[in-house]
């Protein structure tokens, strides 16, 4: 008799991905226990410049990881867990890191620059892999058309809400888009994966 064997297995496929997709779940949980102080002192960035704060050079980039609630998890990891994977077999996991860290680190940048409100959330993340992901089969020399549109479509869309009266940063989502579009233009066909 031969041995019983399960057909498939899970496997952590995307360990970029769903490292940082675990990260924010149990950092959202732990806020819950600690009755909302962790997300707050840790994972949001604020307004202006605090030189002298080791904590704000931290929150410059931490603030991706915290969300206001399970919804606004759910609603960015919805996106990021889909486009991600593919994005980090085409890219590679160390390309994406460091696509990822600059996109955090710009927007923390511009919003402690030039906006009065904090800012948490995964979101400018997610709009930067759309962008992105719109130039997964991209050849030199050309822009390719779904990038186009998607960058009509949600930048536009975005660009019209920034005007409402709500808890969502479109000012992320642009920048986010705006990084993706950037990084998708600088790395070409991405054959390079693992690599840069």
């Amino acid at each position: 008799m031969g041995r019983f064997r399960i057909p498939l297995r899970p496997t952590y496929n995307s360990p970029v991905i769903l490292t940082f997709a675990l990260a924010a779940c149990v950092i959202m949980a732990a806020n819950g226990l600690t009755g909302g102080r962790l997300t707050p002192t840790f994972f949001a960035t604020y307004p202006g410049f605090h030189w002298t704060s080791p904590l704000f050079y931290f929150q410059l980039i931490s603030h991706v990881l915290g969300h206001k609630n399970w919804a606004h998890v759910t609603g960015n990891f919805s996106v990021i867990l889909l486009i991600g994977p593919i994005l980090e077999e085409k890219y590679g996991s160390a390309t994406l890191i460091k696509m990822m860290l600059i996109t955090a680190l710009v927007t923390g940048v511009l919003n402690a620059a030039f906006f009065s409100t904090g800012l948490l959330g995964a979101s400018g993340l997610a709009f930067m892999m759309i962008l992105l992901a719109s130039f997964t089969n991209h050849k030199e020399g050309e822009i390719p058309l779904t990038f186009v549109l998607i960058l009509v479509l949600y930048l536009a869309k975005e660009a019209v809400q920034a005007f409402s009266q709500d808890d969502i940063s479109q000012f992320a989502h642009i920048i986010g888009g705006l990084c993706g579009s950037l990084f998708g233009f600088l790395r070409g066909t991405g054959k390079e994966r693992g690599r840069g």
